[in-house]
């Protein structure tokens, strides 16, 4: 068996060009067909991980993956608000612990505007048990100060002290601004890799400031200045969702019951967890097909490895001829182009295995500063060995197919010279 490895090996360096294109070839897919699913494993990760320690969202009655959408991704609108005082009983309520507010409407530059509570930056966690982290700067404290995320504060270049226009509504384009009362920038939170680094982070008090004449509709009945807005009565009258934390987990159910039910107005309350995943499901499926796409990207490469192996039978007529001649069996014959197409295939999957976390390593900082999909250099999960493993049998039968035939193939043939 020693011999005829070393057999393989010498019959490989013979044809060395044509053994490195068809290495490469295997390598170039399995980097590809494993990178999807290590992404498909990450993204899945951040995105599950995007809000953690948050027990409920409560929101006005929608469907689940709506109110999720516009609360915690920033994406789309809400139906309807909920009232201040529903806001207030629910955090009276025994079994609530924390209860943050928040409220979403205006934007600046496309980025969202979002009017909440100091204690935000204390409870929304992420990737587990992660909080909200200033690089520059602290919370908002006044009424027009404004705490911006990190992907606000790189593309757009802001610096503590900097002053923002909010606009009116949430498109990228508004005519409609609020240039009257215009934002100092006190605080520049640490990249998240979450919607919190696309936020612009404001009180809710500043929420109420800037909409004072707005009441009407789309343009102010007449324009205030900042100092006449702080005296108005600036308390909200509605906010666009409420994250809740409870002292104990058993009381979930009991408590999002009570929301479903309340009498007051039609509310509703999620599990951010479930409705992560019922909205992860709906995305699958386009990484489910990149996945598929991806197989057949590795099996295209295990046929071009078989094509090699075959058109190279010809060629070697006379080398298998040889080798019956001094003694060799048949089936060691076979064992030869056997070993072949799995020498390959084994080191396609390690060159593509090294070329996958090369490429980690290069791209890793790019990929989280633009996408904000963190790629850590782990090991390979369970899946994607079950996958690289499944890849060495495929190639181990594919090159039963030119063994059979070099089995068939007969002393006498190997002689004999067809014109």
């Amino acid at each position: 068996m020693l011999f005829m490895f070393q057999l393989t090996l010498k019959s490989i360096k013979n044809r060395k060009f044509t053994a490195i294109l068809t290495t490469l070839t295997i390598a170039l897919s399995v980097c590809l067909l494993i990178g999807v699913q290590k992404i498909r494993y990450e993204a899945k990760n951040s995105f599950t991980n995007t809000i953690s320690g948050t027990d409920l969202i409560v929101g006005a009655r929608s469907g689940s993956i709506q109110l999720l959408l516009y609360s915690v991704f920033r994406i789309g609108n809400a139906t309807n608000n909920l009232s201040w005082e529903s806001y207030l009983d629910i955090q009276q309520n025994r079994k609530v612990k924390w209860a943050v507010p928040l409220s979403l409407g205006d934007s600046h530059k496309g980025f969202r505007v979002l009017g909440t509570r100091a204690t935000y930056f204390e409870h929304y966690l992420y990737q587990g048990d992660k909080a909200l982290e200033f690089t520059q700067g602290k919370p908002f404290k006044g009424v027009f100060d404004a705490v911006i995320g990190a992907e606000v504060a790189k593309k757009l270049g802001y610096q503590l002290q900097d002053n923002i226009v909010i606009s009116h509504g949430a498109g990228e384009i508004s005519f409609s601004k609020h240039d009257n009362m215009p934002f100092t920038v006190t605080g520049i939170l640490k990249k998240t890799g979450t919607p919190v680094d696309q936020t612009i982070h404001v009180s809710l008090s500043a929420i109420e400031a800037i909409h004072v004449g707005w009441e009407s509709g789309a343009s102010p009945r007449h324009k205030i200045s900042a100092e006449q807005a702080l005296k108005q009565d600036l308390a909200p009258k509605t906010i666009t969702a409420v994250m809740l934390g409870l002292h104990r987990k058993h009381s979930i159910f009991s408590v999002m019951r009570s929301v479903n039910e309340y009498p007051e107005e039609p509310l509703l309350a999620i599990m951010p967890g479930i409705a992560l995943q019922e909205l992860w499901q709906l995305v699958g499926v386009a990484e489910q097909a990149l996945l598929v796409i991806s197989g057949f990207v590795v099996l295209t490469g295990l046929m071009g490895m078989l094509t090699v192996i075959l058109s190279s039978l010809n060629e070697r007529r006379r080398e298998m001829a040889i080798l019956r001649s001094v003694g060799a069996r048949p089936w060691q014959i076979a064992t030869l182009l056997v070993s072949e197409a799995f020498i390959f295939t084994l080191l396609g999957i390690l060159f593509g295995i090294g070329l996958l976390y090369g490429l980690l390593w290069i791209l890793q900082p790019w990929m989280f500063d633009q996408f904000g999909l963190y790629m850590p250099m782990t090991f390979m999960h369970s899946d994607a060995l079950w996958v690289l493993l499944s890849i060495l049998c495929m190639g181990l039968v594919i090159g039963l197919i030119p063994g059979y035939r070099a089995y068939k193939t007969t002393l006498t043939d190997g002689l004999t010279i067809k014109v």
